[in-house]
């Protein structure tokens, strides 16, 4: 064992950003949070109040009317030195991560380093806005015509308990290179990270009020939306909280990238390489303990290789070792809360109920240097068919579900029809007339090709379809179509 040392064993009680200043919050309400391989807590965070949330709005909107008026050169400075803040701080963030989430110490650098990348893709986007203006001389006798994008305004960023981090870099440094300001509201599961990741932001040097967090719960969230001021919001997240946001900007005329939850699929040809492929397998299936929107829940086995496929993957997966992520041998970290453990073995059982078979229980595993961890062992059922609740809606744990298959058609059929969620679909094969097949008829946002995982890089939009996105833009690079608007320009000078 190689234990890395915790940054504090304890973080005091989380604070908000308004305007520029770290204040204490004035609520009642306080919950506590803890860490999910000791049950220890960590810290203590309480939800805002609606005035608090009100003073945070007020200060977004004021900061706005300068912030729009910065240089984009300025902009793109204070950016790139927001993305030095994040090299300087990356170990120190990647280990607060861990103690707040679970996660191990590498998948925890892995999002630290997913943050760098989307800074750096918004610097692009930034530099990229020249390009979007438009211009064209003599459209009529004396007239010129040319088009401007406008920043709308101040945005409601919403951040989930499984990838606090990662989240916030898909709207934040989009919607300050736009020029926009921010009130972020993230997760009660994940308030530690939420808050040290802004913290470093604002050491970059941005003007006060153009970033600002509070812990809103759903009915602070959509009170701040409601507000006048605040022009859309980016939110990851459940389905069900999404889609209550959604129907606030739809009758309110404001824009939204509303991300919700995922059931993806890996379709295993018989031609796969199956030594490479199983080590995807076991990334895709229970990597960040099955708690991320683009993992793979059912894993289709096309053809004679379904006992092969099961009996390799059984065995990688039982010796997966479980531990604290800042354990450096450790594969495979806690679930975040205590409820989110109890409800997937809710899942697995209600799948047995329903005719579904263990090939691998982690159910019952215990972690001798933490008796008290949220933890639950890589699990694998068989026997699912594509009707059961397993295979259509999203378990959100380390748990994946073998399905048979007879061809690549019907695996896509059942893709595209048996649940009405479309984050990802991958693809094993070495067939490339199966693969082009594949990513031309599958309905899902984001297609892998001999990758456990189809995660695009920070410079592609997360591109999610049916249930799983609603709103005006996709995440990321996409997301400056929801922080501006185009404005059209026709002049006559002659």
């Amino acid at each position: 064992m190689a234990l890395l040392p915790e940054v504090k064993k304890h973080y005091g009680k989380q604070r908000f950003l308004i305007n520029g200043e770290w204040i204490e919050s004035k609520s009642t309400l306080i919950d506590v949070n803890t860490n999910p391989a000791t049950d220890e807590v960590i810290s203590e965070f309480p939800e805002a109040t609606k005035e608090e949330a009100r003073v945070a709005v007020e200060a977004a909107q004021r900061a706005f009317k300068e912030w729009r008026e910065v240089p984009l050169r300025d902009r793109a400075r204070l950016l790139f030195n927001m993305r030095a803040k994040f090299e300087e701080h990356f170990e120190e963030l990647s280990r607060i991560l861990v103690q707040d989430h679970g996660r191990t110490i590498e998948e925890a650098r892995g999002s630290v380093r997913r943050v760098i990348e989307n800074i750096e893709s918004a610097c692009s986007a930034l530099y990229g806005l020249a390009q979007r203006n438009e211009h064209m001389d003599q459209v009529a006798d004396g007239i010129d015509q040319y088009l401007i994008w406008e920043p709308l305004g101040v945005f409601l960023i919403i951040t989930p308990g499984n990838i606090p981090m990662h989240a916030w870099s898909s709207f934040v440094p989009y919607g300050l290179a736009a020029g926009c300001t921010m009130v972020i509201s993230p997760s009660r599961q994940c308030p530690v990270a939420s808050e040290a990741i802004t913290k470093v932001a604002q050491e970059a040097g941005f003007p006060p009020g153009v970033l600002n967090l509070i812990h809103g719960g759903r009915t602070i969230n959509k009170d701040i939306l409601s507000q006048p001021e605040v022009k859309g919001v980016g939110f990851i997240g459940s389905n069900r909280a999404g889609h209550e946001l959604f129907e606030i900007c739809g009758r309110l005329k404001k824009t939204s990238s509303i991300n919700g939850n995922g059931k993806n699929h890996v379709v295993i040809m018989p031609d796969a390489d199956l030594e490479q492929g199983i080590q995807w397998l076991l990334r895709a299936c229970f990597g960040m303990s099955g708690q991320r929107c683009l993992g793979v829940d059912n894993v289709v086995i096309i053809g004679p290789i379904y006992d092969e496929v099961k009996r390799r993957f059984k065995e990688a997966a039982s010796r997966m070792k479980l531990g604290y992520g800042l354990d450096t041998e450790t594969e495979l970290g806690p679930m975040t809360t205590q409820a989110g453990k109890e409800k997937v073995i809710e899942w697995i059982e209600k799948s047995i109920k329903e005719g579904a078979k263990i090939v691998l229980d982690g159910r019952g595993v215990k972690v001798k240097e933490y008796p008290k961890g949220y933890f639950l062992g890589p699990t694998i059922l068989e026997e699912v068919h594509v009707e059961m609740s397993m295979a259509k809606e999203e378990a959100f744990g380390p748990v994946a579900a073998l399905i048979r298959g007879e061809s690549l058609d019907q695996a896509i059929e059942w893709i595209n029809t048996k649940t009405n969620l479309g984050h990802t679909a991958c693809i094993m094969t070495r067939d490339g007339r199966n693969a082009r097949k594949f990513i031309r008829e599958v309905n899902v946002g984001n297609v892998g090709v001999n990758v456990g995982v189809a995660q695009p890089y920070a410079f592609f939009p997360l591109g999610s379809r049916r249930e799983s996105f609603v709103g005006t833009a996709k995440s990321r690079m996409a997301s400056m179509r929801m922080f501006m608007d185009e404005k059209t320009v026709v002049a006559r000078w002659v």
